[in-house]
């Protein structure tokens, strides 16, 4: 027997090339079958999935969610069970000094698949900035040593490099990030900005399989000009180099995407998910495959750039529903209109497609609502940030409807001689019966 079956949704899963109305079974938190017209007798429980999409659960491949323990980690959990969002991968918040302080308290007790980028700087994430500042904290041994320890958690090596982050050392940062990835085999995703170092410092030393994270930011000078990707970008596409959308709070420039589009770029779509940009304009997962497809990427495209592709560039064994996967599934509705959707500039691009998650299965089970923190005292946020975090607080808190009319309510402990009420109305209690369980109270 199947312990779910989900009935009659559009299945969608590029790993195997579906899109068709299909039902989905799961036995022992695995896939079983997908195909249409499955038996609903051979299932513990069907969920009626007509008029929902019905995904593979979403891999965010740039993510923060060392929370508690760094400048810019929040819990997934708050956000997975309506996102989607089935695989965190954190991208750089820990480095060696804190890697198995990431795993005891966040990947082990969670339910989500949450995989890690180990940061080069043994510091990782603690501040807001500057980890490379000191390069003794950027020991390749060290950082060798731990991610060998954690090869499971650990998929790959991550860097900034910008101006604020390495400070006055330029490429060395980025030297050691390479050289750590090259000798762990896994690949290297490396962050740009506000330069120097520039795209045509950095891109020497990428080579197949790295990742460039922030590819659509507006703040690095030479990505896009004269509205096409420069020929450094395209050198790096040519080479093997993966790009990464990476929006976060800053780094997700309309313009910059479109020309990168036309060009025949199409990006991982990651969220860059973290305290702050949780906030807006990122917001979550799916929010930005509806900015990416207001851009002029489709449905199934964008799908494939949030599930198998950065489940690929990672070796992860997810973004799939595929027979004897991990039943990791995401159910949406789909709002076909005209949504307007914003970057971080104030650019506006309508969407044609609004997702909105209606249910999340990690391995089978079905995730539990749960309201997120307030968010910590040293995030800026504008007044309007301010005004949505009050009225979700408030909405959260007068959330529970009270009901005052007796006929609310099944009596199921009637006095002595009283017929039970709704729900038992044909049944009376015998001469001297107290209770329908002896003793209870």
């Amino acid at each position: 027997m199947w312990d779910l079956l989900l009935r009659g949704g559009r299945v969608i899963d590029p790993a195997s090339g579906r899109d068709e109305t299909a039902d989905v079974a799961v036995r022992a938190g695995r896939i079983a079958a997908v195909a249409a017209g499955l038996p609903e007798d051979r299932a513990a429980l069907t969920v009626d999935a007509s008029d929902r999409l019905v995904l593979p659960g979403l891999v965010d491949a740039h993510t923060h969610v060392w929370h508690g323990a760094t400048y810019w980690g929040l819990d997934p959990e708050p956000l997975a069970w309506r996102t989607g969002v089935t695989t965190w991968v954190d991208a750089g918040s820990a480095g060696a000094y804190a890697m198995e302080g990431l795993r005891r308290a966040v990947a082990d007790p969670s339910p989500l698949r949450v995989h890690a980028l180990i940061n080069v700087s043994g510091l990782g994430l603690v501040g807001r900035t500057g980890e490379h500042h000191v390069l003794e904290n950027l020991d390749v041994d060290a950082a060798a040593a731990v991610a060998a320890q954690h090869g499971d958690l650990v998929r790959g090596v991550k860097a900034r490099i910008d101006r604020h982050t390495v400070g006055e050392h330029g490429l060395e940062p980025l030297r050691r990030a390479v050289e750590l990835a090259r000798r762990l085999e896994r690949p290297l995703m490396v962050h740009i900005g506000y330069g120097p170092p520039d795209l045509a410092d950095i891109a020497p030393l990428l080579t197949e399989g790295d990742i460039l994270t922030h590819c659509a930011t507006g703040v690095a000078t030479d990505l896009v000009a004269g509205g096409r990707p420069t020929d450094t970008f395209l050198r790096l596409r040519d080479s093997g180099v993966l790009f990464d959308l990476g929006h976060g709070s800053g780094a997700f420039d309309f313009d910059v995407l479109e020309a990168e589009l036309a060009a025949g770029i199409a990006p991982i779509v990651s969220t860059d998910l973290h305290i702050r940009s949780v906030h807006g304009p990122a917001f979550d997962l799916p929010t930005v495959m509806g900015k990416v497809m207001a851009a002029g990427t489709g449905l199934v495209e964008t799908v494939a750039a949030a599930t198998v592709r950065p489940a690929r560039a990672l070796g992860l064994d997810t973004g799939t529903l595929a027979v004897g996967a991990r039943a990791d599934i995401a159910v949406f509705e789909a709002e076909y209109g005209r949504f307007p959707t914003v970057d971080v500039h104030g650019g506006v691009r309508e969407s044609p497609l609004r997702l909105t998650n209606t249910a999340t299965y990690a391995a089978g089970r079905l995730l539990p609502p749960r309201a997120a923190a307030p968010p910590p005292v040293w995030v800026p946020l504008s007044e309007a940030q301010r005004s949505a975090e009050a009225d979700r607080r408030d909405r959260v808190r007068t959330s529970v409807r009270h009901l005052d009319r007796p006929e609310d309510f099944e009596e199921p402990f009637p006095r002595p001689g009283r017929a039970p009420g709704n729900g038992h109305p044909d049944r009376t209690l015998g001469a001297g019966d107290t209770s329908p369980v002896e003793g209870t109270r």
